[in-house]
């Protein structure tokens, strides 16, 4: 079985065991009754607002690519190739979206070190666009303004950084004059540094810090609107806050996908904050984290799908060879 369809597998895998856990916690017949009266259009509308949320990430990302000059790549090409970096979120810290830099050095031969400082530059606006949400959220809500404290301090310390680059360049230093066989990656080492001050400058930082912030309210509005399938009344915003503390907090938290941490946050805020019943919390988890987590997975596979028709030749081999360094796990044949 190819290596990237195992780890998938085992993620979905560890998945069904959580979900399972907490529908036993809850009781099967608390979740079957939830259910029951559920309106599934609800669902419906929180799949359209979750992929709202992927399609201004594309724009961010198209963002991106023209900050660093890239201009040869057609906009469904360079739509897919953001997709299919969902096929990997189920990597610890989401460090596999790196895969759509091989996927772009192979189908249109942009080097790779050139274009991986784009997934540091997006998780840093993701968690600014995610911190203003929590603060918003938290007006007159006691506990939230530490989350948005903690956020904040942590996309300080990531700005701070990215601007203050000698420690970095003290350690690509290390690098040329180490072992042989690391020495030829600091040149791709100053190239990515290169591009990631062009890209988490200053002045870089508004315009996708605001569509984060857009990107990631349709999430939490997603569960919101899932909430109220239930024919449950609920605020929107403390519905934001709880979906952007729970993501905070499974992206801090390395495990796969945030998987455990986000559900756990999303259903214990429901019912301790928002005093919704446990049956229909934790099935308001499920439905969401199906809708904002596992939708993407799909998406990310049926865009490396149609990224494979249009490019016959990408990943012909077993495996790849990553030009930020390392090999780059093959995709599905």
């Amino acid at each position: 079985m190819n290596g990237l369809l195992r780890r998938l597998l085992l993620a979905m895998l560890f998945g069904i065991a959580i979900y399972g856990a907490f529908v036993a916690y809850t009781g099967f017949r608390d979740v079957q009754e939830s259910l029951a009266g559920f309106r599934w259009s609800a669902l419906g509308l929180a799949l359209l607002l979750a992929t709202a949320n992927y399609g201004l990430r594309v724009v961010k990302w198209e963002y991106y690519l023209a900050r660093l000059g890239i201009r040869n790549v057609p906009k469904l090409d360079s739509a897919l190739v953001f997709l299919s970096g969902f096929v990997l979120t189920m990597t610890p810290g989401k460090v596999g979206e790196m895969f759509k830099s091989a996927v772009l050095a192979q189908t249109y031969g942009v080097p790779a070190a050139r274009t991986a400082p784009i997934v540091i530059a997006e998780r840093l606006t993701d968690v600014i666009g995610v911190v203003l949400l929590i603060v918003l959220g938290s007006v007159g809500f006691a506990g939230g303004l530490g989350w948005a404290m903690a956020g904040g301090a942590l996309v300080a310390v990531g700005v701070a950084l990215i601007l203050w680059q000698r420690p970095l360049l003290w350690l690509v230093s290390l690098v040329e004059r180490g072992p042989a066989r690391l020495r030829p990656l600091a040149p791709k080492l100053l190239e990515a540094l290169d591009a990631l001050r062009v890209l988490a400058g200053p002045g870089a930082l508004l315009w996708p810090a605001l569509l984060s912030f857009v990107a990631w309210g349709c999430e939490g509005l997603a569960l919101h609107v899932v909430v109220q399938g239930f024919g449950l009344e609920g605020d929107v915003a403390l519905a934001v806050f709880f979906y952007a503390t729970a993501t905070l907090a499974g992206a801090i938290i390395p495990v796969p996908g945030g998987l455990g941490v986000t559900e756990s946050m999303i259903q214990q805020q429901l019912v301790r904050l928002g005093a919704i019943p446990l049956g229909p919390a934790t099935t308001s988890m499920i439905l969401v984290r199906l809708a904002t987590l596992w939708w993407a997975v799909l998406l990310g596979f049926v865009a490396l799908g149609a990224l494979k028709l249009r490019h016959p030749t990408l990943f012909a081999s077993r495996r790849v060879e990553g030009e930020a360094g390392g090999d780059v796990p093959a995709a599905p044949r």
